[in-house]
């Protein structure tokens, strides 16, 4: 499809009632016109919210090889990385605010006259002492506190500023704190208008449940029109924000000029406002699609169990396969890792639900070509399906990104959707089983340093007893299976501490390690016993030939000097031989034998430079 565009939509979140509607809205209008979307969510997985987390510092251009245009929804990225996005030759639409020093289409609801219409409605109930309750940091909420402001004065009332409450976030806990603050303030509004229906819902559940009257005590209007307002006990007075206009509109805005459009918002009027109450009404298609809205969550509520069960039960499987998104409605995946100290990505793990062997392999690309291209093929937008990518990152790792195709979540809350949950628990998994790696690393280094000699890296004395142990087992079991060990004490090292240094000396130690251990076969052992000590295991050897072999190999290769630090330093090497044959009862006296011969050959060394 040549003339297929690439719109990306770049979201705090890629899913719920908020998020995932402007996303879908979007896609209606791309999937129209024979175009793709893919959504990127620029929050960590796993933050508790877009209002507590803030802007992310998101500055990956992630994709931007592949788009021709984004649609910038609140809260997902700053304005430094938009202008980025401009220069690049992207065009860009802002849904629900404005960013500073960014010339582009701007779409947004019609917050102030939808919140005017509701004072206007609380007003004709008898209101006068009304309130406002919103988060003031963001937009979208300054428009609607206009609108509130606005709606009195067209009735002659002036804002009371002690009647407005500034809310800590756009959630019910935001709802909950604006109500036990008016309960300390001893109910000095008879209405309120909430920036949004989550502070509305956390409002009213928290005064009910401290015994007030909703509306009788307090008639409250919220603003979203999300599914719960329907729902809530009173039924929810709320103004509806078209989400779906809002998002083929930011479609059709791609590529145009600078200018503010505003999608007209509409007052529904139900119980909580003080109008008679008008019950539950659902017509059949509503009713259905409520529950089949019910049936997708519960089923999403099962994904997300066993999602949490595959990643982070103690099964053993690697994360990075992607194995795991068969649990899910994922159709494919492809999973890239940083590349450490470059800008690009690593593909490490792909899924294919329908033809597994199609996934793709290995292959590196920059950040600004992934996901792959191939992963857009797979996604059916008619059904809803587009392609995702949430960063994998936890606190303490930013691991990299995972791309996945799926259907759009548009009636969870936000941030409980599918991707956001899978990003956060893969991040934890791969924490995990780097940790598992880590100990395991830490457990091997202790194991090295308990068993070998710091210096030369040699099997110990510990190393070494066992594993002579277990060849003297093996020799008592099979009397043709014969032990030799070699006694090594170097001559002239103590001359090299004395004249050279300690740290010459220690050199010339790991040097002669490393000679002993390339003269002898795999199944041989070459240890450190302290000092200028070695001894040397020869399991499984032909007596009496082989000792006396390796003894000449070995002092043969103390012939030459060895060059260190300037200096050509010589030693030669005593040795004393004991063999499994010389009528030994256990290992312990193999090894004093071994050290006894080592002391006659020296000896006999001494005795006859001497001569």
């Amino acid at each position: 499809m040549p003339d297929t565009r690439t719109v990306a939509v770049l979201s705090p979140f890629v899913g719920g009632d908020y998020y995932g509607a402007l996303i879908a809205g979007v896609n209606r209008a791309a999937v129209a016109a024979g175009d793709r979307t893919i959504a990127v969510q620029t929050l960590d997985p796993g933050s508790p919210s877009a209002d507590i987390s803030g802007v992310p510092d998101f500055r990956q251009p992630v994709a931007w090889n592949h788009l021709d245009g984004a649609v910038v929804l609140p809260g997902a990225v700053d304005a430094a990385y938009v202008r980025r996005m401009r220069d690049a030759g992207i065009g860009v639409v802002l849904i629900g605010h404005e960013l500073p020093g960014v010339e582009c289409p701007v779409v947004v609801a019609d917050n102030r006259g939808g919140v005017r219409d509701s004072v206007h409605d609380l007003v004709a109930h008898g209101h006068e002492r009304i309130a406002f309750g919103g988060d003031l940091d963001h937009f979208d909420l300054r428009e609607r506190h206009e609108g509130y402001r606005t709606g009195l004065r067209d009735h002659g009332i002036e804002p009371d500023p002690a009647l407005l409450f500034d809310a800590m976030d756009n959630h019910e806990t935001g709802g909950v704190d604006i109500a036990e603050r008016l309960i300390a303030a001893g109910m000095p509004a008879t209405a309120i208008v909430l920036g949004t229906d989550r502070n509305a819902i956390g409002l009213v559940r928290a005064l009910t449940g401290a015994g007030y009257d909703v509306p009788g005590t307090l008639a409250v209007v919220g603003f979203d029109d999300i599914a719960d307002a329907r729902f809530l006990r009173p039924s929810l007075t709320t103004v509806c924000q078209p989400l779906d206009r809002l998002g083929r509109l930011a479609y059709e805005l791609l590529g145009q000029g600078p200018g503010m459009h505003v999608v007209p918002s509409e007052l529904v009027v139900r119980d909580s406002c003080g109008c008679p109450p008008k019950g539950l009404q659902l017509a059949e298609d509503r009713y259905r699609a409520q529950f089949d809205d019910t049936a997708y969550l519960q089923k999403t509520l099962d994904i997300q169990y066993g999602l949490s069960i595959e990643l982070l039960g103690r099964h053993g499987r690697d994360p990075l396969g992607l194995a795991w998104l068969g649990r899910t409605p994922a159709r494919a995946g492809r999973l890239g890792l940083w590349r450490p100290g470059e800008r690009a990505i690593e593909i490490v793990g792909a899924y294919d639900a329908a033809d597994p062997a199609r996934a793709s392999t290995r292959a590196v690309l920059p950040v600004e070509e992934f996901p792959p291209a191939d992963l857009f093929a797979l996604a059916d937008g008619e059904a809803g399906q587009i392609v995702f990518v949430v960063p994998v990152r936890s606190e303490a790792h930013d691991w990299g990104m995972l791309a996945a195709v799926g259907r759009i979540q548009d009636t969870t809350p936000p941030g409980r959707e599918m991707m956001n949950h899978s990003g956060a628990l893969l991040a934890l998994a791969l924490e995990h089983t780097a940790l598992l790696r880590s100990l395991h690393e830490s457990e091997e280094r202790l194991r090295q340093a308990a068993l070998h000699d710091s210096l030369t890296g040699l099997p110990n004395r510990a190393l070494f007893t066992e594993r002579l142990r277990r060849a003297w087992q093996r020799s008592v079991a099979d009397p043709g299976h014969h032990l030799a060990l070699l006694f090594l004490d170097l001559d002239g090292f103590k001359q090299v501490n004395d004249t050279l240094g300690h740290a010459v000396g220690d050199r010339l130690l790991v040097h002669v390690g490393q000679r002993l251990t390339d003269l002898l076969r795999d199944g041989d052992t070459a240890a450190r016993l302290g000092g200028d000590e070695f001894v040397i295991l020869l399991d499984g050897v032909d007596l009496p030939h082989g000792p006396r072999h390796v003894s000449d190999r070995i002092r043969a290769a103390f012939v030459d000097p060895v060059p260190l630090d300037g200096h050509e330093v010589r030693v030669g090497a005593s040795i004393g031989v004991a063999l499994s044959t010389d009528g030994v009862a256990a290992p312990e006296d193999l090894l004093r034998h071994a050290d006894a011969a080592m002391y006659d050959a020296k000896t006999q060394r001494r005795a006859a430079r001497a001569g």
